[in-house]
């Protein structure tokens, strides 16, 4: 197979692991949501844009996949109160592109996708916007998301308290 085809496929199912993953977490399916990550993952939500690092200055969040674990264990646990009910949304993806960048940091291929999410919980409807970057790694045949970065539109506004993952 040329390079050419290869890439394409490459992008085509990156973009595919993309929306299975918005999927997942509007269905609230969290164990099948971390499965889709890398043991080594991160997973980041800048306060500012264009912010380079999450080491110099405050971010929104900046997570490994331990602490990812936690959340999703306080997401599922039976006296959650931020979860009681539980929050329904919704996510609209634009079309993956790929991103050339030098910096992968640690990814075979960058993708990035602008989204939008309605967030719904006891009367009340948020509205998120943004894009996603995701860095994509192969493993076997498998892609997992080694890193995710969250570039939301308001992230240098004051922002209410954040229950479920973008």
């Amino acid at each position: 197979m040329d390079k050419a085809m290869s890439q394409t496929e490459d992008e085509r199912e990156g973009q595919d692991l993309v929306q299975k993953e918005a999927a997942l977490l509007d269905d609230g399916q969290w164990a099948a949501w971390i499965g889709l990550y890398a043991r080594d993952c991160w997973y980041w939500a800048p306060h500012r844009p264009d912010q380079p690092n999450p080491f110099d200055e405050v971010s929104i969040f900046y997570d490994d996949r331990m602490l990812m674990e936690t959340r999703v264990r306080r997401l599922t646990a039976q006296n959650s109160h931020a979860q009681s009910p539980p929050t329904r949304t919704s996510r609209v993806l634009g079309q993956s592109r790929p991103v050339d960048t030098a910096e992968k940091q640690g990814a075979d291929t960058v993708l990035e996708t602008r989204f939008t999410m309605a967030e719904y919980r006891l009367g009340e409807q948020k509205m998120w916007a943004g894009k996603y970057t995701h860095g994509l790694r192969r493993d076997g045949d498998q892609w997992q998301i080694a890193w995710k970065r969250v570039d939301l539109v308001n992230a240098d506004a004051a922002i209410d308290g954040i229950s479920i993952p973008f």
